[in-house]
């Protein structure tokens, strides 16, 4: 049994090596030594490759593209049209024939717009571009947020393998001692079975451990769009802790910086602007048009304009679909308000909560837990406790560093969350 154990121990050590800790609590683990494949990963290059790679930022600026390319489409005139005709012309065995000979027919014509209409379907294009733009700013905040949070969730996972493996290693070596022990005949062999069984519960945190860091690791390089064949290894910190404003002045500050709704006041007056478009369609757009055909015995000219009548169609389903949907737009700009005031106080609330937790269990659980197991182990080895107690407290202090670790980390994304809203401005970026 002791020879299995060791050996269990060793292969799972061999996984992971330990780092310089980012917390008083915490070490780094990596999975590779291979250093042709392994890549030290910050987050700004993870934001750099998202930015490179990202499809849904593709798509952004492609719509982006479209938007303004359909400026220039409503800028463009009407084309004029040219028609040309030849042929001949053959006297017919009448009383008074036609001269026989080339016939020339020559014509052109030419839409003439309204100009309250053109106006109009420019400022549709125009306002359809600029929501497009903010889509696309709205894509990038929510792609580098993804990224912020998968690449402290590797780092979260990380830390937390490196706990337990650190807590394998108490483990280990109370079950070493313990073993010696009994084999002197200074314990029963039911201290060593508690020990043993402490151990494997430790070595499958370990593997639970290190499963969840490569789930992070591969989301991470889902996110960043990484080539597979590169082993990531994330390097940071957390972000430095924060004093946040008011409530209310972050709702006010978001409502009038945050992408969505300047995209959905771009789409109102779109809308607007098709209405009034539709409106100045109901003015009929004539045609002006001349020919000019040359015949064997004679040539003539013409010039005229045609009118269409709007007798029948006066474009009141059209009017009335553009006022339908100025009232979706409107619709739309209230529920995304609603939807980010809901999301700014969840993770205004997750953070303050967060915070207070982290701030709570730096000032005294985990000094007393680390303290309760220091005195545990001196008991046991005075011989004035058992293995039970030592456990007990070494088990306390893995939980109250996993809080701790959790409410850091709890923290952290409720930042990122804060900072995709634009209710703060990321780590090293003014705002």
């Amino acid at each position: 049994m002791k020879r299995f154990c060791i050996a269990i121990t060793g292969a799972v050590l061999s996984g992971c090596s330990l780092l310089s800790a980012q917390s008083p609590l915490s070490a780094k683990v990596t999975t590779s030594s291979d250093p042709t494949t392994n890549l030290l990963l910050t987050l700004d290059q993870a934001l750099a490759m998202s930015h490179a790679k990202s499809p849904r930022l593709k798509e952004a600026e492609a719509n982006v593209a479209a938007a303004k390319a359909g400026i220039k489409t409503a800028r463009a005139y009407a084309n004029p049209s040219v028609e040309v005709f030849a042929g001949r012309q053959y006297a017919r065995p009448i009383a008074t024939p036609g001269v026989p000979g080339l016939l020339q027919h020559y014509a052109g014509s030419q839409v003439i717009e309204i100009p309250s209409e053109r106006s109009a379907r420019r400022r549709v294009a125009e306002h359809a571009s600029e929501a497009s733009r903010w889509a696309g700013q709205g894509m990038l905040r929510s792609v580098d947020a993804d990224t912020r949070h998968a690449f402290y969730e590797a780092l979260h996972r990380r830390e937390a393998a490196a706990n337990a493996v650190q807590s394998l290693h108490l483990v280990s070596d109370l079950h070493r001692r313990v073993t010696v022990e009994v084999d002197t005949g200074e314990k029963g062999k039911l201290e060593l079975t508690r020990a043993t069984a402490e151990l494997a519960r430790a070595q499958f945190a370990v593997t639970s451990a290190q499963l969840e860091y490569a789930q992070a690791i591969a989301n991470l390089r889902a996110v960043i769009a990484a080539p597979a064949e590169v082993n990531l290894n994330p390097q940071g910190a957390l972000e430095p802790r924060l004093a946040l404003p008011s409530f209310a002045d972050l709702r006010n500050n978001i409502f009038q910086t945050h992408p969505a709704l300047l995209q959905s006041a771009q789409e109102q007056q779109a809308a607007k602007a098709s209405l009034d478009q539709e409106r100045a369609l109901r003015i009929p757009r004539p045609t002006a048009f001349a020919e000019f055909e040359n015949q064997p015995d004679l040539r003539y000219w013409r010039a005229g304009v045609t009118v269409p009548l709007p007798l029948f169609d006066r474009r009141r389903g059209a009017i009335e679909e553009a006022k339908a949907t100025i009232a979706r737009t409107d619709a739309v700009r209230e529920q995304r308000q609603l939807e980010i005031t809901a999301a700014l106080e969840r993770s205004y609330e997750q953070y303050q909560l967060a915070d207070d937790q982290v701030s709570s269990l730096e000032a005294g659980p985990l000094h007393a837990a680390e303290s309760a197991v220091q005195a545990a182990e001196s008991a046991y080895r005075f011989g004035e406790r058992g293995i039970v107690e030592v456990l007990d407290a070494q088990r306390v202090l893995q939980s109250v560093r996993g809080d701790l670790l959790d409410a850091q980390y709890a923290r952290q994304s409720a930042l990122v969350d804060l900072e995709e809203l634009g209710a703060v401005a990321p780590s090293g970026v003014t705002p």
